[in-house]
């Protein structure tokens, strides 16, 4: 597996809202840092991590390959959501430190923009380990 390989997968997944396909990118004893300061580890971590995927709606990833190596790489990825659930959208809120939309009880829930880097490292045909940095906020 490449980067490249590993990005058509991430999409995949995340637009599929599929929790088995976003495991199998990776080892038995892969690690995910999906911000900094949180990680998961294994595939039991990460597919209850992919859950919150089944919060959103009309999901649109697209992402561009920085570099590529034998055994790692990078990219740039951009994802847009419809926001499904107040509990997903209590999670956002929380993530960000402070809720940044004034939402009144029956207001609709926002469309999401998230923008990231991602970097990944391979290895025996997996991802073994994956890093993402990035900001969201609501659409406009």
């Amino acid at each position: 597996m490449d980067i490249e390989q590993f990005m058509q997968g991430y999409k995949g997944a995340w637009e599929g809202k599929d929790a088995d396909a976003f495991c199998a990118l990776f080892a038995d004893d892969g690690v995910y840092h999906n911000t900094p300061f949180a990680v998961q580890r294994g595939h039991a971590q990460l597919a209850a991590y992919w859950q919150r995927i089944k919060l959103q709606n009309d999901i649109e990833l697209s992402y561009e390959v920085l570099s590529s190596g034998a055994d790692s790489g990078m990219a740039h990825w951009h994802v847009t959501y419809q926001v499904a659930s107040e509990e997903l959208f209590q999670i956002w809120a929380a993530s960000t430190g402070t809720n940044l939309i004034a939402r009144k009880p029956g207001d609709a829930l926002p469309r999401m923009v998230l923008d990231g880097v991602l970097q990944a490292s391979f290895g025996k045909g997996l991802c073994t380990s994956c890093r993402l940095w990035w900001h969201s906020m609501a659409a406009a």
